[in-house]
């Protein structure tokens, strides 16, 4: 089947994809008795381009030395020659009958096949090029994996000798590969991937100098300089790991992330294929040491299985651990008798033996369980709260439609994450949403026995799902809310923690308790690293709303902070012991440096996963309650208290700057940015007089004047904090209640006109009262209240007049409708008619999971029905893309007279409306102040066009296949339509996101080139 993974395939397949579908189009127009045309001369030169791919194919055969190229190409080539004959076998016999089906089946076959045999030509060549690459990466781990037996500077020297160049073919063919790929995510992995085994070769090289110093002196830390060289060296092999597992890549789903289960299952096998060569040599080698390469290889493969059980199905675990127990006991049993000089013992070798079998029983073991997970097919709930909390109202939505328990699962981990939250919590924000968490626990047992009952349609689950709903709101604000204050709390200094371990470092031999203070100085470094990495691991969970590629970005350099910390540790502790070795402090300042990006890094994804205008809101409560304590420190004459607290309100004031410089460098609206910068200028002018009239307190809480004068200088600083708030925040927030005594339940009256007016004539009866004849006047039969005046006498405000003079219930309830307008020549214009929605008809059942195509259509369709398609072309295209793609759904697996040719033309449609989407998001980005916002939705909609393309080829494969369904390759090129659809529908949903948070951040000037107009409330979407 076709794949489209490189920009070369895609570029080449593309116009054979279009000539093959002009070939299904004639033929179904010759099913309608229109004769096919002469096709003799572009099949010739068909042939002709064959046979030219054929000679190139078979040159590169005979010139290659990978033995799966020289095995799966000429297949291929067969395949391709064959078609091209069939192509012209069809166009002699159309040449006499035009109108022959026999002729006309050879034209689909020998197409079809052309297009898919040139897509396994390139996917061969392709795959050849990126083993090529692989081999390089694995040249790379095989000098890894020594690296902690080299001993002496002589082997370090040829050890890098022989890792540069192979580290620099890497770098060199891994950069190339990442730009040729269509799939996005894979290359933004190849590039991150890339980037941190540059900057860790130079550490691990380092690492491996201070050991062997160390070993070579006999001095004290060998262990922890081990230690990090094979932390460093571990690193380096996960890298090189990952871009080896993401080389081999072909496909790429949307909704896929880093942290579902099934990416880290293959990941893990990956790993422990990887080590296998390592740990069957280590089990050859009767004469291998204890603790070298081989045993480690061995035993990581145990470890990386145990974790693939802990993921795995029941039964496949149980398997699995049964297995690493027993090669768990048999490696220390082995490794004994080798300690002791019997390796080559008949014993040993039947346990190396029984090993390398039990090896191969796990791996395939290991194997079956990574496939009996994806058989299974139970969707995963979100890796966040916004999106488990999508997946919840899905269900809740329909609680009585059969969802596998994914509504429920997502629940329960809203609920963990709760919980998990609140255990940092003080006491009634804690038991806040500990309660809710019991509620929305409590209601969702109700409905889901309600649910097993068959219940689910009843008005009692209805209900309840509408409760539960809101109690989920309820508690993803809380949650939001407690994440924002840990980000506030946590990283509010992240730099003073490393400055003063660093101070304890080094600290000069001889001074006065240096292994005490260098112990409680990791102590603190190591407790605050353990809450910052807490922190950011619920930021990424409940605070990134949604974004996915920002909760894996926080979620990675979240481990990457807590494996570094101990390792800085142990640098810390040689750099003490060896103070004068400049290789312990070239390494110290390696892992040090390493550390304060992490962090530094971390604490920059939480900013930009909060809300900067709840964050600076949470600070200034944050500020608020320590100047409570300050006064506290005041009244009972609290130096030191004070001392605390004044610091604490001086740091998160620098934090508010921060965050408004991050926002500031963001935008490029002029008038916010220089809104922001006086804010941020008067907070900065506002820090310094507050700290040094702290000080004068501190040094006299006694002296009132004193205290005045810095209650003088907090207030002003906290207002500063409040103008910073104002300029951050976009959408001001709801103005106060008014004043009750000032509303009116009847408008005052007007007196302008009155008081020109004299008396006489003001107290007249008006005319509309009069009585003529038994018979009420025609002013009162109308109903019309009319002025006392005259008309000479009224003027041009003869309205407002009439407003001041009549009483307010004549001017309501007894007006009659306004004077219809005067006739006029021509029709007269037509109402704009009412905007409604004719797709609903598609939409209205909900569709089976067995038809994803329209899963992924209905699913898009739901998130863009909640804004009116008015005066939105964005909004519009969405919309007309997931009417299409639901009528490709139904075309797919339909072969009706012209399907074919439909099938065709609504790919195209959808291409063309893909074009549209993405031409507006660009203009929008283009006009978006937000960088950040800006960058996003670039790339978002920047995978469209793409995927577009991708569907319009697959929709003429299928269509070359329709009359043959149920064949193994209809059935693979059914899958890699539905795929690519729901590809295609995820991305478009994502962009309709992207667009409308951009939409926010215009340039002034512009004023918004599409309106956001919701067209209900969110609930009716619960």
């Amino acid at each position: 089947m076709p794949v489209f993974h490189t920009k070369t395939i895609e570029s080449i397949l593309e116009p054979v994809a279009q000539q093959v579908s002009k070939l299904v189009i004639l033929h179904e127009e010759a099913e309608d008795g229109i004769p096919m045309p002469d096709l003799e001369q572009p099949v010739r030169t068909v042939s002709s381009a064959v046979s030219n791919l054929v000679k190139v194919g078979r040159d590169t055969i005979n010139s290659s030395d990978d033995p799966i190229l020289r095995q799966d190409m000429p297949a291929a080539l067969i395949r391709v020659e064959r078609s091209a004959r069939l192509l012209e076998d069809a166009s002699s016999r159309l040449k006499v009958d035009p109108c022959s089906a026999p002729a006309r089946k050879l034209l689909i076959e020998g197409s079809g096949g052309i297009l898919q045999a040139t897509s396994a030509l390139l996917l061969c060549f392709d795959e050849s090029e990126v083993r090529k690459i692989i081999r390089e990466c694995h040249r790379v781990l095989d000098y890894l994996a020594v690296a902690e037996v080299i001993e002496t500077l002589d082997e370090l020297v040829q050890f890098l000798r022989d890792l540069s160049p192979c580290l620099s073919r890497v770098s060199r063919e891994v950069s190339d590969r990442e730009k040729e790929l269509t799939h996005q995510v894979h290359s933004e992995i190849l590039v991150r991937c890339l980037e941190q085994v540059k900057t860790l070769a130079p550490i691990l090289i380092c690492s491996m100098k201070i050991y062997i110093h160390i070993v070579s002196q006999e001095g004290k830390g060998a262990d922890e300089a081990a230690e990090n060289r094979n932390y460093l060296a571990q690193r380096m092999t996960d890298e090189i790991n990952e871009i080896i597992r993401v080389l081999q890549l072909t496909s790429y789903d949307e909704e896929q992330s880093d942290l579902d289960n099934l990416t880290v299952l293959k990941k893990l096998q990956n790993a422990i294929q990887n080590k296998l060569n390592a740990a069957s040599d280590w089990l050859l080698d009767p004469n291998a040491v204890r603790g070298g390469v081989g045993e480690k290889s061995l035993r990581q493969i145990i470890e990386d299985a145990q974790k693939v059980a802990e993921r795995c199905l029941p039964q496949d675990a149980h398997n699995i651990n049964k297995l690493c127990s027993d090669l768990t006991t048999m490696t220390d049993a082995l490794c004994e008798l080798r300690q002791d000089g019997k390796g080559a013992s008949p014993q040993a070798e039947s346990l190396a033996r029984g090993i390398k079998e039990k090896l191969g029983q796990l791996q395939q073991a290991v194997n079956t369980a990574i496939i009996n997970v994806d058989k299974a097919g139970l969707q995963q709930t979100a890796h966040t709260v916004q999106g488990r909390l999508e997946q919840a109202r899905k269900w809740l939505s329909n609680p009585g439609q059969d969802d596998k328990g994914l509504g429920r699962r997502a629940i329960n981990a809203i609920v963990e994450e709760g919980r998990k939250v609140a255990d940092g919590l003080p006491g009634v924000q804690k038991a806040e949403i500990l309660q809710l968490c019991d509620e929305v626990d409590s209601l969702s047992r109700q409905l889901a026995d309600l649910c097993a009952q068959g219940k689910g349609n009843t008005p009692q689950a209805h209900e309840i799902a509408r409760r539960l709903s809101q109690k989920l709101h309820e508690l993803k604000e809380k949650i939001q809310q407690a994440v924002t204050n840990r980000v506030v709390e946590d990283f509010i200094d992240i730099v003073t923690p490393l400055k003063l371990f660093t101070e304890a470092v080094l600290a000069p031999e001889g001074t006065p308790n240096r292994e005490q203070n260098f112990s409680d100085k990791a102590s603190n470094l190591q407790n605050f690293s353990n809450r910052a990495v807490k922190t950011a691991r619920m930021v990424a969970a409940g605070g990134s709303g949604g974004n996915k590629k920002l909760a894996e970005a926080l979620s990675s350099v979240a481990s990457q902070v807590e494996s570094l910390t101990p390792q800085l540790i142990s640098a810390g502790s040689i750099r003490m012991n060896y103070p004068s070795s400049k290789a312990a402090d070239e390494h110290f300042e390696n892992l040090r440096q390493q550390y304060a990006d992490t962090v530094t890094k971390m604490r920059n994804l939480c900013d930009e996963a909060t809300d900067s205008a709840d964050f600076i809101k949470a600070s200034e409560e944050q500020m608020k309650k320590h100047s409570f304590l300050c006064e506290e420190a005041i009244k009972n004459r609290q130096p030191q208290k004070m001392v605390d607290n004044t610091s604490a309100i001086a740091r998160l004031a620098n934090r508010v700057l921060l965050v408004a410089k991050q926002e500031s460098d963001n935008s490029e609206d002029p008038n916010f940015i220089n809104e922001l910068n006086r804010a941020s200028d008067a907070l900065q002018g506002a820090v310094p007089p507050m700290v040094q009239d702290a000080k004068s307190v501190a040094v006299n809480p006694a002296d009132h004047n004193a205290v005045s004068r810095w209650r003088e200088s907090n207030k002003a600083l906290l207002n500063a904090v409040g103008q910073v708030r104002g300029a951050v925040q976009v959408s001001p927030e709801l103005p106060p209640l008014p004043d009750i005594n000032n509303l009116h339940i009847e408008r005052p009256s007007n007196q302008y006109f009155v008081e020109k007016v004299g008396s006489s004539l003001r107290d007249a009866p008006s005319p509309g009262t009069e009585f003529y004849g038994g018979q009420y006047s025609p002013n009162q039969h109308y109903g019309r209240p009319v002025s006392p005046l005259p008309k000479w006498a009224r003027g041009d405000n003869s309205d407002v007049l009439m407003q001041e003079l009549v009483p307010s219930y004549k001017s309501t309830s007894e007006q009659a409708p306004p004077r219809p307008p005067l006739p006029y020549d021509g029709a007269p214009l037509r109402p704009p008619p009412p905007e409604t929605d004719d797709e609903d008809d598609v939409f209205k059942t909900i569709p089976n999971p067995s038809q994803p195509i329209m899963v992924a259509a209905h699913n898009l369709h739901r998130e863009v029905r909640q804004w009116s398609a008015k005066d939105n072309e964005l909004i519009a295209a969405a919309q007309r893309m997931a009417k299409l793609m639901a009528r490709l759904s139904e075309l797919v697996h339909n072969d009706d007279k012209g399907s074919k040719r439909e099938l065709i033309a609504t790919a195209k449609a959808i291409a063309d409306a893909s074009a549209d989407a993405t031409r507006i998001a660009k203009q929008l980005a283009r006009e978006c102040t937000d960088k950040r916002i800006r960058t996003n939705l670039l790339q978002v909609c920047e995978r469209i066009p793409t995927i577009a393309t991708q569907l319009k080829i697959l929709s003429t494969v299928k269509a070359t296949m329709l009359g043959s369904q149920g064949s193994e390759e209809d059935r693979e090129a059914t899958e890699m339509l539905e795929g690519n659809a729901q590809n295609l529908m995820q991305s478009v949903k994502e962009t309709v996101r992207a667009a409308e948070g951009a939409s926010v951040k215009i340039h002034a000037q512009t004023h918004g080139r599409l309106r956001w107009v919701r067209r209900q409330p969110w609930y009716a979407y619960a």
